[in-house]
Parts: C-alpha cells; structure tokens; sequence
C-alpha cells in the first residue's frame, strides 16, 4: 500500500521571470537599498541587480494588480483582483507582511499611494463607483472612504504640500480631493478654454497648489487650484502612461516609447527614446506589434527605471542615456502554454500568443535567445538529442528548428486546428503530433519529418501524450477524460489491455491512469488540473492546475484525493509544468499571467536540515499544506468530538428576524390590531434559579470570579453562582443559546458569545451584570470560542460560519482591529499569547495554527506535527513561545514556537479541558480525572477521580454516574472547579472530598416536567433518560434520579403526590413511587412517543395517556387495566386536561384541533366554545380555544405556542413558545393579540411550563438547553417600581391622545435635495421648503388633514435665475458676499437657538447658513460651507470644547458621496470646519447631540429605519449605529452626566439607549406602573438628578420616568403640544416651551 501522506520534499521559489506592464501603470521603484521592486502574476518581487538575485513576496491569492512604495523606501503596498480583494503592506528587505487591509473593496485595487508622512494610505476599486478610500493603515483603519467616480480612475496622488488633499485623475476627469473628519469631499478640475476635456492617465503634484497630469493625446496639463493653467504640448507622441516626481524634478514614460525628464519647473531636460535601443524588441517588431510602449518610469539620482507593455525592464544611466540596460524580460501578453526542457541542458523553453520562442537559463536565470514565429505558439518539445526544437502552432501546423541557432528545418502543416501536445520518442526515430481534430499524426524524424501514421481512436482534441521506454506505444488522454493506446509508429489501438502490463513508461505527464488518481480531488470532474509531470528518481509528482496551484504528491498515488503540499505564487491558471532534465527544478508557467516561474526541489534529506529556515509565509495557507482529505493512519475520531463537530446551531428563525416578520404579518392584520386589546397583566416573574449547566458541546466555560462566585453559561443566559448562599444571579442580555465564555485576568468582567444570525459578542460585569460592550457585526450563524489577552484589553472571537473567522478586538471602544478566516474546519479553542497580545493561536479539528496580527489581518501558520490531530484545548506555558495542547487522544502536546517538541500520554480519550497554574498544569479528561502536573509536563503530580464515594456530605444532588466527562476545569480559592458533560459542577478539594454545586440534565431534550400537588417539589424527565425529582425550595437541589430504558417526554404526579407516571419515547409508560422512583407498574401498548400522561383530579382513580399516534389510552389506575380509548384525532396528541370531576378530557392535537372526550369510555362529545368555558377544568395547560385566542402572536408561522398553564388562582396564563420566550397574559385571553410581558432566558423552544401548586413559582424547562428554570412570581400589589424585565407586546395601539397639525405636518415633509454640490449644474426650480409654505392654523379649517390647500398667501417665488453656463466665462463674476440674512427656521425644526459667550451672542440656523447674531453690537456672521438645508444645530457644552457646534443637513442617498447627508462641527467664532462626517442616513440629518464630555456626538436620520449613530467627532469615526425606530425620531438627547446614556423620543415611543462598546442596546419606555397611561408621542426630552428623565407630549403632557419605567404624569403642563424643554444644569430648573392651543 502506498504511503498516504504528504511527500516530505519541498520546493522553493527561486526565480520569476517577467513583469507585469500589461494593463498596469506605476509599479516598478527603487527601494531605499537600490533594489527593484515590481510585481508579476501574484507575486511581489524584490529584485537585487547587483547580485542577480530575488526575494518573493507571497502574501496575495490572486493578481496583484497596483503598487505603492512607501516614503521611506522600505515599505511597499500592493493591491490584488478578485471576490474580496485585500492589500498587504509588506517589508522589501524581510518580504514579510506588515499589515493587511480588507473588508472594503471589491473586484479588484487599482491604484494606491502613501501620503507624505508614510501614515495614511488611499486605495481606489475597480468597483463601480470606484470607491477611494483612506486608511490608517498599521491599525488597518479605514479613516474615510467615498465614491470616487463613475468611470476608470487610473491614478490618485496625495498634495505632498498640503495636508489632507489629495488629486485623482482617470477617465475624461480630474478631482482634487479634501479629507475632514470621515469626510472626503471632491472638486471637480475645470478644464475650461485652455484644453480639452479628456482622459488623464497620471499627475503628480508641486508646490503652491500645482498639479502636473498626463493626458492621453500626450499633452502635460498644468493645474493650480482646480483650473487648469496652461499646457505643454506634445511632450509625448500619443498618451502619457506614467509620471514619477523626485528631487531633480519629473519623468514621464509614454506609449510612444521615449521617456522625457523635466525639471522642478516642467523645463525639458533630455528624452531617452528607447526605440532606438538594440536590445529588446526591436528585432520582432512585425505588423502584430505595437512597438515598445512605456508603462512606469522611476527617477532615482542617476538611474532611471523603465517598465514596458511588453514585460521588459530598462535601467537606464543619465549621463550614458543611449545604452539602457535590458535587466528583465518576459513573454508580452497573450496566452502561454507551451514549455518543454532540454534533455541534457539546464535550459527551459518556452513559446507563446506573443508568437515567440524564448530559450531560458535555469541557472544564469536568463533569457538567451528569442526567435519570432508566424503563428501563435501552444506547444512545444526538444528531441532527445537535443538538437531540434519542435513547435506546435495554433493554427495546425508545426515548425522544427535548430536548438543551436535558431534556424527552420521544416515547417508542416497537416491539419487545421491547433496543436495542443507533441513529443518526441525516446529513441529519437518519430514525433507525435496531437491536434484538436483528435488525431496524433506520427512522423518520421530522418525521413525529414514524413508522416508515417495515424492514431484516431479519440472523439475529443488531445490533452496528453507519454511515450514508452522502449519506443513501441503511445498513451494519450483527450478532453473527454479517455485514456487510450497506440501502437507505434503505426498507429493502430491497443485494445487487448493484457499486452500493456509491462509497459514502461519513459515520461508520464497523462492526468488520466491508476499512477495519478491520487491527484484528483475525491469529488470532482477530471478538468481543472492542466498539466503533470512525474519525478521518477524521487517517487513525486508535480501537478498544475486552474487555480494557480503547484502540488507536490507522492508518485504514484492510487487512491483519490492523495495528501500534498501545496504553492502559490500564479495568480490564475498554470498552463504546463516540468521537472528540469536533472531534477534540480520545477519550471511553471502560468496562462494569464505569461510568467515563468522556476522552482528548486529540495529533497527529503535536504528538507531536514531546511528546518530551522522559517518558511516563507504566505497569506491564505502555509508554505506546505496538508490536503483536506483523510489519511490512512488517522485515529478513530472520538464519539463525543463526532458529535459536537457536526453541532451546526443553525435556526430556522432567529430573534433578529422577528422584527420584519412582525412588520410584514401586522400589515395583514392591521384590522384586528385596531381592536380594543387585552392588558398586560400586572403581576410579573422574575428568574430565581436554573438547574443546569452546558457542558454537553461546550469546553472551559466555568470559572471563579473575583469575589469568589462562580460563573458559567447555560441556555441563554450567564450565571453567577454563590456557593455560600445557594443562590445565582442572571446576566440576560442574550436572546440565544450562549456557546462560549471567558474570564477577564481580573476576574470581574466575562464575555460569552452567543448563536445568531449576526452572532454578538457581549463583556458584562460580573457584579453589577450590566454589559460593559458588546461586539457584533463580523460573526454569522454563531461564536464558539473566546479569549482575554492578559492585560484584559483585547478580546479573540471565532465565529461559526464555513471559515471560522477569527477577530481580535478591543473591546472596550467595541472596535475590530484584526480579522482573518481562520480554518475551513471547526475551531475550538483560541488563545491569546499572554506575552506578546499580537500572538495567538487557534486549535481545532485536524490543526493547530499560529497566528500573528498585521494590520487589520491575521497572519496564521499551521503547527508542524507530522500526522495532524485533532486539538481539544491549548494553553500558553511559562515563556511566549512554549504553547501545550490537548490532542482527542489524550496526548498532551509540547510544543515550541510552531514545531511540536514531544507530547504526553494524559488521558485516555480526549483531554478536554486545561488550565495554567503559577507551577504546573491541571488537565480534565473525557476518562473523569482531574490531573495535576509539573510546570513541564514531566510527572503528574496528583489525579482526583469524579467518583460518587468521594462525594462529600454536604452535596447538594446525585452524581449521576462515576467518571463523567470533564468539560471545564479552573482553579482558584483553594479549590479546583470542574465542568462535566453531564452538567454538574463540582468543587474538588485539594485534599480529595468533592462538592456537587449545580447539576441539570445531560444532552437531550428536557419535555416531561410536572410540579407536585402539596409540595415545592418537581419532577423532569428528559431525552437523556433520565427521570428527576428537584427541591424547589431554597435548598434548590436534585433530590432523586432514576435511569430510564428510554428517554421520556412527559410525566404527571397522582393527586395524592405519591405516584409519579412517566411515558417514554417508545408508546409504553410506567408508574413509579414518587420517593423511591422504583417501579409500581408498567404499560406498552403504542408504538409511538407518549406525549402527554395525566391523573384524574380527585382520588387519581383513571389516568389518560396521550400517544404520538393520535390516541388517548384511559386506564384504571387501581385494577391497572385499559379501559377507554379515545379516537378520532387526525394528528399526534399535544396536552390534554381533566375537568374537575374527572369525566371529561380535553385533547389538542399537532393539526390545532381541540377535542373533548368523555371518561371512561373515550367517547367524543362535541361541545358549543359557549359551554366550554363554564366547565370548571382542574388544570388548564392545552393551547387552543375562545378563552387562549390571545396568546398566538402575530407571526404564528414561526412561532408555535408549545406549552401553557394556568395558575391556579385561574388569573395569569404562562405560555411558551418556538422562540425560547416566556409569556404572562391575563386569563381569559380573549380577543386577537392580546398584550402580555415576555421574559427570555431559555434559548429555542420552551417545552414545558408549570405553575407550582400554591402560584408562588412558575417551572419552565427548555427543550434542547436542557435547562429547568424556577422564576419567582411577583404578584400585582408587590411590585414597588421593580425593574421588569418584560418587553411589552408586539403591536403598538393606534390611540394616540391628540392630534397637532404642526407635528403632522412635519412628519409628512420629504426634504429634497437642493443643490448638488458641484457647481457646473444650471439650476432652476423652487426651494422644497418654500413650495411647501403651510397656512396657518385658522386658515386650515375646512381643509381635510394632510392635503394641501389650492391657495397659498405667500408670494410667488421667481424662478431661479440659470447662473453660471459653464464654458461662457467671459469674464469672471465678481463674487458676492453674505451682509445680513432674515429670517429663522423654525417652521420644521426644534431646539436650534442657543447662546455662546455667557450669553453675549446667540446662534441659530435658516437655509443651509449658519448665524451668529451678537446681541450687543446686533452683527449676524455665518457659517456657508453646508451645500443644503441645515434641519438640526447643537453646541458643545464642555468647557473644553468652547464654542464648538455642530450642523446637521438635508441630503439625498447615503452613499457617503458628496451629496450624502452630512454632519459639520465647527468654530462659532472663527468659522473654521473642525470635521465633516458623512452619514449613511438618506434623507437628512433630523438630531443631533454632544455628550457629556463633549467628545461623542449623537445623530439621527430621517432614513425609513431612523438609524441612530454616535461618532467620534474629531477622528471622524462612527462608534455605533443602529436602528432608531420604525416611525419618525423628533429628539434624541444624551443625559447631560453621561457619555453612554442617551434617551430618544418620537412617534409613539421613548427609547432609553445605553452604548456599550461598539453597540447600542435601547430599552422601551415600560406604561404598565401607571393605570391607563398610554404610549403618546413624545416630542421633548429633559433630563433631572437620580435618572430621572422628563419627556413632553403631543397632548401637553410632561411624562417623568425613573430608568425606563414611567413613575408619574404631570398632566396638561401646557394646552398644546410640549415642542420643547430645557434642563439648566445648575440649578435643576426645567424649561418647557409648547404651541398653547385657542
């Protein structure tokens, strides 16, 4: 058998040759050590003339396609194509990566370029809309970004003389740039008389405002400003490719092929034509060139670099300009495929599209001779005396040529498609040809090429041939993926395959045959990999495929999907590969990129020495990486990992999605919703405790915290456990099933990270369990790992999308600052390095990998470890670069740096936990023990095994079994903490006696739960097959277990409470004692699950049994036998109810039917909904009919009503849905959509809910989280202003109290765009807020709401006169200055006068003019540079921030272009624009807002979600947004002591925001404290001492709310609607300003 794994040999990159001038500009410098540096294909090299040597960067996946050189001329950026293209900034010296940045471009970065200082970075897309953008980018920061324009930019430059600006140039446009804040703003350049409009190739920027730029008719414009000044007139020929500035002045390259130098002052220097030169191209110039065009000039002191179209690069000296020096040359552009290596030489030839022949030097690394064909070449071989060179052409024929010097020896042609494969017989004595008319013609070498055969037997054109050793067959492969053989040399098919069996073969570089299946994936169609080629010496094998791949395999290779190593450095497709004639090297060459790349092979012996050489690192995969398919010897994955790697926690529904799904069902059932509907009822619970803990698919998720408490996870909420007191305190901020949780280095802070469409992050307090910050954005479907860095600032995220993507974040400004993918496999752990926070590591299945930050990426290499295993868990040691792990096979892995030093036997099966110590180790295995071990792993100092005989007396609960399988382990506080599978949580004495503190069930889901009739007691039973009995009482622990033979979904106490039914998931069901659980009696008579199982009321005499296949058994309890059935049901049974006298049943099925049955027979009555509900029932937990109508939500579809009770003073119904939410409603629930309070602990579906037989709890258990909560119900009287932490119901009322024309009018305004902000536009028309001039409100009567009225009172507007034609200047205008404005926008706007200067001056806004009105001397000075209406105005209160204000505009889409909405903060005194910030909110900008300390502003849009943004105004940066709410924001208003608390009205609602982080997390305003208070709409807020806050209504109403629950309202403080408020801080004093109605 064949040895599976990968070979042990390597190549290395040696040498490329080429360059890439096609379709490119600018790419080719001098670094700041005199080496070269340019890009071809997807690699970045740096190319050392003097030595002739070149170092590889090969950090991109695809084309690089831009360059920028850094200014001090070390640094080098290179922007790549493709789906998500990135760009790295990397060192020429180290050629190792220094940041990456992504995330924000598509298709492809066309240019790039430093600013001055080397700090910023501006990248432009191949996107449509050209997007520009600037980074910082060592943080990989995007600092602005905007549209740069509708066609092609072809080159960006910053004003190296003035800061923030920067020119772009490109098709038929130049624009001069300015960046404020996040703002980059364009100019248009005007052309005007003196030249033409036309396509700008490249510009480079001089003192005092002066722009040069390359024109495409060869003219040099001069810019200053943005007018254009003059021109110089055919500098070049045709256009001007490439302009490069230096000290001495400029050097401009052109595609007529000459390089011109100019001085500072664009004074023509000297020209360097090199037409002229000998070298090169000149030789081949026939009708099919287009001769020698300049692409990148580079002018450093006295040498010049020339790049061309053609792939050349000149060096050219100064003073001995009429020499240039060729120093690189390629193929020019056009397709290769052709490549064959000379037989006894160290020489490759290559032939091309570009229809020449080029014979390289492996080991001068150079082009030696060149010959021009007639046609396009596509392939090519070199008889085996290496004499003659065969080519193949496109068009069907081939020439022969003299190796020697170059000369034709015949030129054939036979056939009319081209020729894709030909060779030369090892003998020497034929040549095959194969075409694409699948045919291999044969022909006679001494007969001068005479054709002496003929092979048709394929039905598809030739791919492949191979000769064999003894010159006697032919095996070809053809596109059809048939594998043939011939005869030679007369062509005949071998069809007997019994003659082939001892054939050897005297090359093999087929793709189709048992040798190579190894080279195909397992799972695909046989044409992606071009071109094979065996090393027989060595047993490997290179292939190339479609994806610029290079693999090394073990020849031969028998089964499918063999193991590899892997290169890239191609960006697209590699046409062909061989092995040079000694082995030595791998020659590739790639189609699209036509580039030669040459390999050295570094054999097995060689590859141990190699080492201690770090591999060069690349991007997207190591130097060599393991191939995805298994390997014969790898271990029996174990169960339990099995398990948890195909978890998906996918949902068919998550919480994000419910507000649409609200939106779209309201509007079907807007009709309903108008009804009176039922209250919310006043009575609330609160969670108490949850037995429970995820152990099942979660690893080291439990830890001690600083006071001692303990912490971990389950369902959806986190817990903080004291074990002194027994009692556990919630963090709820989650809405779904947490997966992961880590501790803060302090141990007061902990983030968990939760499922979810776009999965959050949250950090919360241990203490106080507020949220400190929570992360969202960059995680789908879920967040299965989290990691501290040891000084608590940054936080390490893994995400469960296909890629586990990793981030690195700080988490306190919620900001990413690194992301990479982080395996295609699941990950399970990650780490940060405690030494070094810009180090981590990831482990998971079948890998380890290292990684490193670079900008805004990850740098990640894989472990070296020989056969990969699967990781468990990982910790850092005692240096930075010792890391250990836990393998699923109960290794302990040493390792050092990223190669593995040895491992450890600790466990058997897979070590699933590990914590550092000062000294030492402790590890938890799935065997059950807890081992201690030295700081080296060298001796394991004490193991602990989870036994039930070492349990100590004080114990709260049962273990359930001994050994189970330890899935968290931590230390602290004397004492070791261990999480198991189970989910217990034990505390083990360091000196052996274990505590059990909290257990719930294990995996599988909990349905079955039961309370019992007189006392806190419950029983659970669950799919783990197990059978519960809790306390409910304080003790709050597990009282009795029982194993089952199968899992069970119900059971039900006897009235008495001494017999317990339980019914399995296999139709039969057993009575057990209620102490004991031992059995009293048992059934099976069904063969599906029994769903529901009930005692009569009264004496337990029958007991009913609901079964999944549509039947309820009734039975005798006492004589134990079968008396009833009922039948008729359509589908499976879902709850089922006993009246009080125990005659009647009542059935609900899965298909909502609602049946009732008479006991004991099981006959069916029918029974009128009018008469239902006069019967007394004993117990209500069905979910259907008149008296429920209520509690089926609006988007019922998706959310089943899976359970109900009703507590037994019949006032409250509990219910459970799909969606994990608990719901209280008031009984009877009549009437559609009742409201009701909702609480969200459990994660997906509530299974099962119970009140306890005295109301004073409700019992709830989760499904799939295993949970069983206890919620304390808190009756209506009690409730003094508790915090709730109920949401109220989905569909808000329609009453709204009050109506104000002022207020409706003012929604309704749609503010268009006025002006665009470039000013080559006529403009015409009527300003929107004067067409929109509203009649008072005695005019309006009479007037129906909301229509306009024919006649308005104001005059008529004059059309806007049409200024400034452009093209017309005759003479410029003289300018107009602003003297004094009338007027104040106060007919649609709020809150925008305010004083400055203690008074002395006030500011106000109209039109789009800012005015400052100084009261003393009554001088108005303004604020111009808003290009629209100004709708909002707000000053900064914080004395360090004096005079600051910030203007909000109207604007149109919010594409960040410059017509997009806009913020400016500015100078009230001076004027000055401090920062800009461009907002996504179309529409306009309605609200805005300074903090407390100045430094945040707060906006709101008037877009249809009225998002919600806070910035950073000085760096220009958004914090966080989200969405506002759904109908229009008036105000929003930070609290005037806060940077993170901010209060929004509007539209029937008030929201109480917090930022945490990068997040905003709002609560609503709670009515329900106050009887018959209703949700008004809210136009004012003020802000008093103790949170209180204090909104105004549309009725005139002041409300006053405590956190977010209202506590009282002044009524009527004004007639008319409370427009706005005022809080002056000093001395607490409210002002309220309102309309007072007649």
């Amino acid at each position: 058998m064949a040895d599976r794994t990968a070979p042990n040999c390597h190549l290395r990159l040696e040498w490329v040759y080429g360059y890439r001038g096609h379709q490119c500009r600018n790419n080719l410098y001098y670094t700041a050590a005199k080496e070269i540096v340019y890009f071809v294909a997807g690699v970045g090299v740096v190319y050392n003339t003097r030595e002739h040597k070149q170092k590889f960067y090969l950090g991109h996946n695809d084309d690089i396609i831009s360059l920028a050189l850094h200014p001090e001329r070390v640094l080098v950026a290179t922007g790549q194509v493709g789906k998500e293209p990135y760009i790295c900034v990397w060192d020429s010296y180290t050629v190792q990566t220094v940041s990456i940045l992504k995330d924000v471009h598509t298709h492809g970065i066309a240019c790039l370029a430093f600013d001055l200082e080397g700090q910023c970075l501006v990248s432009v897309g191949l996107d449509s809309k050209n997007t520009i953008c600037v980074w910082d980018w060592r943080r990989g920061k995007v600092l602005a970004a905007a549209p740069g324009h509708t066609d092609r930019i072809f080159d960006i430059s910053w004003d190296l003389y003035q800061p923030n600006k920067l020119v772009s140039c490109g098709v038929k446009h130049i624009k001069f740039w300015s960046l404020c804040g996040n703002a980059l703003t364009p100019k248009r350049g005007v052309f005007g008389k003196t030249g033409d409009l036309q396509t700008i190739l490249c510009l480079a920027c001089a003192k005092d405002e002066v722009t040069y730029s390359g024109a495409l008719n060869g003219d040099i414009y001069l810019w200053k400003g943005i007018n254009l000044m003059r021109t110089i007139q055919g500098a070049h020929g045709s256009g001007i490719f490439s302009m490069n500035a230096c000290e001495e002045g400029f050097a401009t390259g052109g595609r007529d092929g000459s390089v011109r130098l100019w001085d500072l002052n664009f004074k023509p220097i000297t020209v360097i034509d090199l037409r002229e030169t000998d070298q090169g191209y000149k030789v081949a110039r026939g009708e099919n060139s287009r001769g020698l065009s300049v692409r990148s000039v580079c002018w450093r002191g006295d040498h010049i670099l020339v790049g061309t179209q053609d792939s050349e690069i000149f060096e050219v000296v100064v003073h001995d300009r009429n020499k240039p020096f060729l120093i690189m040359q390629g193929h020019c552009e056009g397709e290769l495929w052709a490549l064959a290596v000379h037989p006894t030489k160290p020489l490759a030839m290559t032939g091309s599209d570009d229809r020449s022949v080029r014979i390289w030097s492996l080991i001068d690394h150079a082009l030696i001779a060149r010959c021009n064909m007639e046609e396009p070449i596509r392939c090519a071989a070199v008889s085996t005396d290496g004499i003659h060179l065969a080519l193949g052409m496109k068009d069907g024929s081939f020439t022969v040529l003299r190796v020697r010097d170059m000369t034709e020896v015949v030129h054939v042609k036979d056939r009319k498609e081209a020729i894709h494969e030909l060779k030369y017989s090892p003998d020497g004595a034929h040549l095959a040809v194969g075409s694409n008319e699948n045919t291999v013609d044969i022909y006679g070498v001494v007969q001068r090429y005479k054709k002496v055969g003929e092979c048709i037997g394929s039905n598809s054109f030739i791919t492949h041939m191979d000769w064999s050793t003894d010159s006697k067959y032919l095996q070809t492969n053809d596109g059809s993926g048939r594998r043939l053989f011939y005869r030679m040399p007369s062509g005949k098919e071998v069809t007997n395959r019994e003659e082939l069996k001892l054939v050897q073969w005297a090359s093999w570089t087929c793709v189709l045959g048992p040798e190579v299946n190894g080279i195909w994936p397992k799972y695909s169609d046989i044409n992606d990999i071009n071109s094979v080629d065996a090393n027989f010496n060595n047993q490997v094998l290179v292939t190339a495929d479609d994806y610029g791949l290079v693999k090394l395999m073990r020849y031969p290779c028998i089964r499918k999907g063999a193991k590899f190593k892997k290169y890239l450095g191609h960006s697209a497709h590699i046409t062909n590969v061989r092995w040079s004639h000694d082995y030595q090297w791998v020659i590739t060459i790639g189609g699209a990129d036509h580039s030669v790349f040459q390999w050295k092979f570094i054999p097995e012996r060689k590859s141990k020495e190699a080492l201690h050489i770090a591999p060069q690192e690349t991007l997207a995969d190591s130097n060599s990486e393991e191939s995805d398919s298994d390997q014969s010897d790898v271990p029996e994955m174990d169960s339990e990992i099995e398990q948890e790697t195909q978890l998906t926690y996918r949902r068919q529904v998550y919480k994000e999605d419910l507000p649409q799904l609200k939106e779209q069902c309201k509007e079907k059932h807007r009709a309903t919703a108008m009804k009176k509907r039922e209250r919310a009822p006043g009575n609330g619970i609160k969670l108490h405790f949850i037995h429970g803990y995820r152990g099942y698919d979660c690893r080291s998720n439990l830890f001690y915290t600083q006071t001692g408490e303990i912490v971990y996870h389950v369902a959806a909420v986190g817990v903080v456990y004291n074990r002194q007191q027994n009692t556990q305190r919630f963090y709820m901020g989650h809405d779904d099933d947490i997966l992961c949780l880590a501790i803060h280095p302090l141990k007061d802070y902990v983030a968990t990270g939760q499922v979810g469409r776009d999965s959050s992050v949250h950090v919360w307090d241990t203490e106080t369990l507020k949220p400190m910050s929570v992360l969202k954005g960059f995680h789908q479907l879920g967040v299965c790992a989290l990691d501290f860095s040891a000084d608590g600032k940054r936080l390490a995220s893994v995400g469960l999308d296909d890629n586990h993507t990793i981030v690195l974040w700080d988490w306190r400004k919620g900001e990413k600052l690194s992301a990479m993918r982080g395996s295609k496999d699941k990950i399970f752990v990650v780490k940060i390095n405690p030494y070094l926070p810009d180090k981590l590591i990831t482990a998971g299945v079948k890998h380890m990998k290292f990684w490193h930050k670079a900008g805004g990426g990850l740098i990640g290499r894989k472990g070296n470890m020989g056969k990969t295993e699967t990781m468990m868990c990982a910790v850092y040691g005692w240096s930075e670069e010792m890391v250990f792990s836990g393998t699923c096979t109960g290794d302990i892995c040493i390792w050092r740096d990223m190669f593995l030093m040895k491992t450890v036997k600790a466990h058997d099966g897979p070590v699933f936990s590990m914590h550092a110590l000062e000294k030492g180790f402790v590890t938890g295995g799935k065997d059950g023990i807890v081992a201690l071990w030295d700081d080296t792993f060298e001796r394991c100092l004490k193991t602990y095994a989870i036994k039930r005989a070492v349990l100590a007396p004080g114990s709260k609960g049962l273990l359930l079994e001994d050994n189970p399988s330890i899935r968290a382990i931590s230390l602290g506080h004397g004492h070791i903490l261990v999480g198991t599978k189970n989910g217990e949580i034990l505390e083990v004495d360091k000196s052996g006696p274990i505590t059990l503190l909290v257990q719930g069930h294990m995996e599988g889901e909990v349905w079955g739960l039961a309370t019992h009739p007189h006392l806190p007691l419950c029983a659970t039973v669950s799919d783990d097959k197990t059978l519960r009995i809790w306390d409910l009482s304080p003790s709050h622990c597990m009282l009795a277990v029982r194993k089952l033979r199968k899992g069970g979904r119900c059971c039900c106490f006897s009235p008495d409470g001494k017999a317990l039914a339980v019914g399995l998931n296999d139709g039969s069901f057993l009575i057990v004692n209620a102490d004991t659980l031992e059995d009293l009696v048992s059934f099976h008579h069904r063969k599906d699950i029994i769903s529901d199982i009930r005692f009569s009321p009264g004496a337990g005499k029958y007991l009913a049994v609901a079964s999944g296949d549509s039947f309820v058994d009734i039975y005798n309890v006492m004589s134990s036998k079968r008396v009833g059935v009922c039948k008729g049901c359509l589908s499976y049974i879902t709850h089922l109810d006993w009246d009080k006298r125990g005659k009647l049943l009542q059935v609900n099925t899965a298909a909502k039917e609602q049946f009732f049955f008479e006991a004991p027979r099981g006959k069916r009555q029918t029974i009128p909904a009018s008469e239902v509900e006069k019967i007394d029932w004993s117990t209500w937990t069905c979910v259907l009919g008149p008296s429920l109508e209520g509690v089926w939500p609006v988007i019922s579809e998706v959310a089943e009503v899976t359970a109900a009770c009703l507590s037994n003073d019949r006032r409250v119904l509990a219910t459970g849905d799909d969606l994990g939410y608990i719901k209280l409603f008031r009984y009877p629930v009549k009437g559609k959509y009742a409201k009701f309070k909702r609480y969200v602990a459990h994660s997906t579906h509530v299974t099962n809910v119970r009140w306890t037989h005295d109301d004073s709890l409700l019992v709830t258990v989760g499904g799939g989280d295993t949970c069983l909560m206890i919620w304390a119900h808190e009756p209506e009287g009690l409730r003094e202003f508790k915090l709730c932490d109920s949401e109220e119901s989905d569909i808000e009322s329609e009453d709204d109290g009050g109506y104000d024309s002022d207020v409706t009018r003012e929604n309704e305004i749609n503010y268009t765009i006025k002006a665009l902000s470039t000013n080559m536009r006529p403009m015409t028309g009527v300003k929107p807020h004067l067409q929109m001039k509203e009649p008072s409100i005695d005019e309006r009567q009479g007037v129906v709401r909301g229509s306009r009225p024919p006649v308005s009172r104001a005059l008529p507007q004059p059309e806007k006169l049409q200024t400034n034609n452009v093209g017309k200047k005759k003479r410029p205008i003289e300018d107009l200055v602003l003297e004094l404005v009338f007027g104040y926008r106060g007919n649609d706007c709020r809150n925008n006068v305010h004083y400055l200067n203690e008074g002395a001056d006030i500011i106000y806004h109209t039109a789009s003019v800012g005015i400052v009105l100084n009261l003393t001397t009554s001088c108005q000075s303004f604020y111009v540079e808003h290009s629209d209406d100004i709708l909002c105005l707000t000053i900064n209160q914080h004395p360090k921030f004096p005079n600051v204000v910030a203007t909000g505009q109207v604007g149109d889409t919010g594409d960040m272009s410059a017509t997009s909405p806009s913020i400016h903060v500015w100078d009230a005194m001076t004027k000055q624009t401090l920062s800009v910030l461009r907002c996504f909110h179309s529409g306009g900008v309605c609200s805005i807002s300074f903090s407390a300390t100045g430094r945040l502003l707060l906006s709101v849009g008037l877009d249809p979600e009225h998002t919600v943004i806070i910035w950073k105004w000085q760096e220009g940066a958004k914090v966080a947004s989200r969405v506002g709410h759904t109908q229009r924001i008036f105000v929003a208003e930070f609290r005037p002591d806060s940077d993170t608390h901010f209060v929004s009205v509007g539209i029937k609602h008030v929201r109480f925001w917090t930022l945490a982080g990068r997040a905003l997390l709002s609560k609503k305003g709670v009515l329900s404290s106050i009887e018959d208070a209703r949700m008004q709409t809210m136009l004012s807020v003020a802000f008093g001492a103790n949170n209180l806050t204090f909104t105004g209504t549309i009725s005139g109403d002041v409300c006053v709310w405590k956190e977010h629950i209202l506590v009282r309202i002044v009524a009527k403080a004004h007639t008319g609607p409370v427009f706005t408020m005022y809080t002056t801080l000093r001395d607490g004093l409210i002002v309220t300003g309102g309309k007072e109605r007649p």
